[in-house]
This record gives C-alpha cells, sequence and structure tokens, in this order.
C-alpha cells in the first residue's frame, strides 16, 4: 500500500511539470524553425510601454501593427521596429484581435465592446459592426469576438467568440450572409472560438482552443476536417508564400508551422519570461520576408524572429 502511495505521489507531481495536453493528446513536435530572436526590435518613445499584447498584423509594405491594452491601443512599427505612429487612445474596452485587409484597412476586434471595427491607416472609423452582447443566433450582435480573416472578394469571417460559439460571415459592406457553430466538442462545435484565418483557396481554419484543435471548413461552414495533437490554437495565420500555417500554441507557450495537411513542420520557442520565450503567446504575423512577429499577453510585448 506504502509503494503505491509512492507511486501516486511521483506521478502527480510529474503530471504538475507539464501540460496535459503533452499527455493526453500525443502533442505533435518538429524541427526547430531556422529563426533567431531580433532583440529589442520594437523602438517606442521614452517612457511609453505596452500593455497586454493581445493582436499583431503586417501590412502590404511589411509595415507591423501591435493591438495591446496599454494606454496606446494601435500602435504601427515599421519592419526594422521605428514606431510610425499610434492611434485608438480611449475607443476601446480591451484589445483583441487585428488585421490588415488587402485595401489597408485595419481592422480591430474589441472582445469586451463586442465590437469589430474598420479603420484607415489614419485611425479614423470606416465601419462599426455589433451593438451590446449578442446570442449564437444574432446577426449584427457579437459576444466577446476574437479575430477576423478575408475572403479574396472581400468577404469578413469573424470568429465570435469567448461566449458565443460560432463563425459569422458578411459582405465586405459588414451585411450578414451566414454563421456556423454551436457550443460542444463535435464536428462543426466549438468550445472558445479564438482566431480564424483563410488560405489561398479559401478553406476557413478556425482555432478551436479549449478543445485544442483547429477545425477546417469551407466558404459555406461545410466541415471538412480537423486537427489534433497540435496543442491550443490561440493565433493562426496563413502565410500564402509558403502555403503553410502558423499556429500560436498558448497552452504550450509555442509558435508552430503547420502544413496544410496538419503536419508540424517547425518549432519556435517555449514557456518562459526572458527574450526569445513565451508566456500566453496569443497571435502572430507573417512577413514578406518570412519573419515572425509574435505578441504576448503576460509578457507585454512584440518580439521579431528574422529567419
Amino acid at each position: 500500500m506504502r509503494a503505491q502511495q509512492h507511486i501516486g505521489f511521483a506521478l502527480a507531481a510529474l503530471l504538475a511539470l507539464f501540460p496535459a495536453s503533452s499527455f493526453g493528446n500525443n502533442l505533435k513536435s518538429g524541427p526547430p524553425l531556422p529563426h533567431r530572436l531580433v532583440k529589442d526590435w520594437a523602438k517606442l518613445p521614452k517612457g511609453w510601454n505596452f500593455g497586454e499584447s493581445s493582436g499583431v498584423a503586417v501590412d502590404k509594405q511589411d509595415n507591423v501593427w501591435v493591438f495591446n491594452r496599454g494606454a496606446h491601443p494601435v500602435i504601427q512599427f515599421d519592419k526594422n521596429g521605428n514606431m510610425l505612429q499610434s492611434w485608438g487612445e480611449g475607443l476601446f474596452k480591451s484589445a483583441h484581435g487585428i488585421r490588415i485587409d488587402a485595401d489597408g484597412n485595419v481592422w480591430a476586434i474589441d472582445v469586451k465592446g463586442h465590437l469589430v471595427l474598420k479603420f484607415n491607416p489614419a485611425g479614423k472609423v470606416q465601419m462599426v459592426i455589433g451593438r451590446s452582447p449578442g446570442n449564437n443566433d444574432s446577426k449584427d450582435a457579437f459576444n466577446e469576438p476574437t479575430g477576423i480573416a478575408f475572403a479574396t472578394n472581400g468577404d469578413l469571417y469573424v470568429s465570435d467568440g469567448y461566449v458565443n460559439a460560432r463563425v459569422i460571415k458578411f459582405n465586405r459592406d459588414g451585411d450578414y450572409l451566414t454563421h456556423w457553430g454551436s457550443k460542444g466538442e463535435g464536428d462543426g462545435q466549438f468550445n472558445l472560438v479564438h482566431d480564424v484565418t483563410l488560405d489561398s483557396s479559401g478553406r476557413v481554419y478556425i482555432a478551436d482552443r479549449t478543445n485544442q484543435r483547429v477545425q477546417i471548413f469551407d466558404a459555406t461552414g461545410k466541415f471538412l476536417g480537423k486537427w489534433t495533437g497540435i496543442g491550443a490554437p490561440w493565433g493562426l495565420i496563413y502565410s500564402s508564400k509558403e502555403n503553410v500555417i502558423y499556429m500560436c500554441d498558448g497552452l504550450n507557450n509555442r509558435v508552430i508551422k503547420l502544413g496544410l495537411d496538419g503536419q508540424v513542420q517547425g518549432v519556435l520557442g517555449s514557456q518562459g519570461r526572458i527574450p526569445g520565450k513565451f508566456d500566453f503567446v496569443h497571435n502572430i504575423a507573417v512577413d514578406s520576408e518570412g519573419s515572425i512577429y509574435v505578441v504576448e499577453i503576460k509578457n507585454w510585448r512584440v518580439q521579431k524572429f528574422a529567419k
């Protein structure tokens, strides 16, 4: 009996050291990505700091947009980390996702304000979608939305979200088209819809965070497949140049590169507070040179990793 107790205590201690996903889901790994940290990349003015950093995006000029919960919510940098501008003070309740559309407009997701907002690059509001919290069947309201992605024709896909459990689709004018999803663990169901991205064929990839999987759909919401064993997807971005998806695994604090077959092609990072490591790695962007930009909630920063 005493020996069994010792074995039980040892097993409990071992489990405490590693995320549950590493055991139960046979966490997939891969070779290290060929990237190096660019130290002190983001050059902020004296006295400025990021807050919790939730979103990052790259535009066609390889400028980098960081969305954070500090005093200056939207900050634009060039690829060398020089600050170009900031705006958005007083506009948001809580920053979450940010993406740039094909025309250079900036789309920001206010998770606690239940809003999707479109801005021109200078920060002038162009469109507002949302209002007070809606339910899973609402056509013009969200409940803690998280991210946005764009089809080639300008259609919008919004991941919605922490409370609702769906993806909602609008046309480029902000008119409702359709939505799909419900709370659960089955195919086509979600538990914390945390991000969305599209590949060049128009397939829709959804970060089903708490279910620890990526689900794939066609443009109408037809279920096509899922990837499991890759950790908890917090952020997703498709790289058209490489025809792959980069994912933030927030549970295991790493970035992984995935082929469109769901196989892990590379891994970057581990848990920690020092530069080059991650703590609550939240979202990701990739520029035309293949450099990776990553934002973190707990470490209040954006990091650049260059090839």
